[in-house]
């Protein structure tokens, strides 16, 4: 049996499980490597952040996530498909590690994330 999602150490465990498959996807890695040249020792920490804030509320995270998307899809529009590749690498990645009350929130959290920047991006 696989543990939940209970603290920072399984947080950044997901997230860099989760971005190694973003790196390697041949949908949706150009935007991490030609889109935006990422620095990934700045911006894991920051998604760690994020992460740990949207599960556990910890309240290290002070940026905007739309802001910044919104910037990458003046540069490169983000479609549909780009994000149903995001979405389900997060699933599967979470699906493959947890499972658990917290595990369901993550997923959970991750597709309304995505649903709200695609509402406010194509509106």
């Amino acid at each position: 049996m696989k543990k939940d999602i209970s603290n920072r150490a399984d947080v950044e465990l997901l997230v860099n499980s989760f971005y190694n498959k973003v790196r390697e996807d041949e949908l949706i890695s150009f935007f991490f490597t030609k889109i935006v040249a990422v620095d990934w020792e700045k911006h894991l920490p920051v998604m760690y952040d994020f992460w740990d804030n949207i599960l556990f509320y910890a309240g290290k995270y002070e940026g905007n996530p739309m802001a910044k998307h919104r910037d990458i899809h003046q540069k490169c529009p983000m479609k549909m498909e780009h994000f149903q590749r995001w979405i389900h690498l997060f699933i599967e990645t979470v699906d493959e590690l947890f499972e658990g009350n917290i595990s369901e929130v993550a997923k959970q959290r991750a597709t309304s994330i995505a649903t709200v920047m695609q509402i406010k991006m194509f509106s």
